[in-house]
């Protein structure tokens, strides 16, 4: 990204790899969500290794405010769910070594206010963009999600376009590196327009903790690979890993589909709750390696059948390939003669030599390759990129 919220001459990029942390809507959503809440999901991510294995941001996601704005139009936290103020929780999340994050809507109301009953009024930063932004940079945040939630009613005239570019240019002004996630669910395909102005941007509708929820969303990726990297990232929505839907296999499979698709990888579970399994594939070191590889070239879909999806992703040295079984039983395919074949001998993919399995590090040996249903295998493959 040149322009806009991109980087000046000199400057790194923000957010060259995919974005990592842990946002509090999937699982908390809006009358959960608290400070206590907050705090220990930091101390978590510092207890469990998720912080060191990369997942920096904790966001703050709708209904952190106060119902009503202060007299000179400032927001202002929740008194009863923030009872020490944003300021302060963002002081003990930088204590932790993470970055703090928060969410602000272009209306003039916020998702909540729509689907939540959320008793609000004017929470919407239209026309307060600036206000809004200085309100929360004076706060500490690194990081903010800003979500359409029908944005062009009550008389607003706002298009997607225009009113996430009033944000970004807010951010402009601010003298703080600030991660800007925009929100408007792949309507006005964001892809070829957002890039100037915002580090992600959500291809699709919200996800939910159901495998045909994944499957879904990972269908809707196929031809956007050509649009992402480094400073710029297509977002395929939250994480479901460890929520109640998903089975520990589909978990794993949705974890892996986000990394062969260089998503932001935003944890949406109870972190202080979860159990060792999810913790696991949080931090799996092989999977964070394809997520977080510093080509920052998207994955893309290169071949299926009625059982198979075959992913591709060119990494800096090498090549990722992950064959999906999108059934619920159980299949086998085949390793033979440097290629993934399916049991009739079609080839899926190209595997070449020095491929390694990244969940098991096991060498991809001749014979079978059997998949649990909805079990996806990804390898590694050294070296050169190698053709499809």
């Amino acid at each position: 990204m040149d322009d806009a919220n991109g980087p000046r001459a000199g400057e790194a990029v923000l957010a060259a790899t995919p974005p990592m942390g842990w946002n509090s809507w999937n699982r908390f959503r809006c009358y959960e969500l608290t400070e206590e809440v907050v705090m220990r999901t930091a101390d978590a991510l510092v207890a469990s290794g998720m912080r060191d294995a990369g997942y920096e941001y904790v966001v703050v996601d709708d209904c952190w405010q106060a119902f009503r704005r202060d007299p000179a139009g400032r927001l202002r936290a929740h008194p009863g769910r923030f009872p020490s103020g944003m300021a302060a929780l963002a002081d003990e999340v930088h204590a932790r070594g993470l970055k703090f994050g928060m969410y602000l809507a272009p209306g003039r109301k916020t998702c909540a206010m729509i689907y939540d009953r959320y008793p609000g009024e004017e929470l919407g930063s239209f026309g307060r963009e600036r206000q809004d932004l200085e309100t929360l940079a004076g706060w500490g945040i690194d990081y903010l999600k800003y979500d359409w939630c029908r944005a062009n009613r009550g008389g607003t005239g706002l298009a997607e376009g225009d009113a996430f570019a009033r944000m970004s240019a807010a951010i402009e002004r601010i003298d703080r590196p600030i991660v800007y996630s925009i929100s408007e669910y792949g309507r006005t395909r964001p892809w070829t327009w957002a890039p100037p102005i915002a580090h992600l941007w959500r291809t699709t509708g919200d996800i939910s903790p159901d495998w045909r929820s994944v499957m879904r969303i990972a269908d809707q990726q196929h031809g956007l690979a050509a649009y992402a990297g480094p400073g710029s990232w297509n977002d395929p929505d939250m994480l479901e890993v460890g929520n109640d839907g998903l089975s520990d296999i589909e978990s794993r499979s949705h974890f892996m589909l986000w990394a062969m698709l260089a998503a932001p990888l935003m944890a949406g579970n109870d972190l202080r709750t979860m159990e060792e399994s999810t913790r696991r594939l949080l931090t799996h070191p092989g999977v964070l390696a394809i997520s977080q590889d510093a080509l920052g070239r998207q994955g893309a879909r290169t071949a299926r059948d009625p059982t198979y999806d075959v992913w591709r992703r060119e990494l800096a040295d090498g090549t990722a390939v992950g064959v999906l079984n999108r059934r619920s039983r159980p299949a086998t395919a085949l390793i033979h003669d440097g290629w993934i074949t399916t049991a009739r001998g079609n080839r899926l993919a190209r595997l070449g030599d020095g491929a390694r399995n990244v969940w098991t590090d096991a060498s991809a040996t001749e014979g079978a390759l059997r998949f649990s249903g909805r079990e996806m295998h990804v390898f590694r493959v050294p070296g050169p990129a190698i053709a499809t």
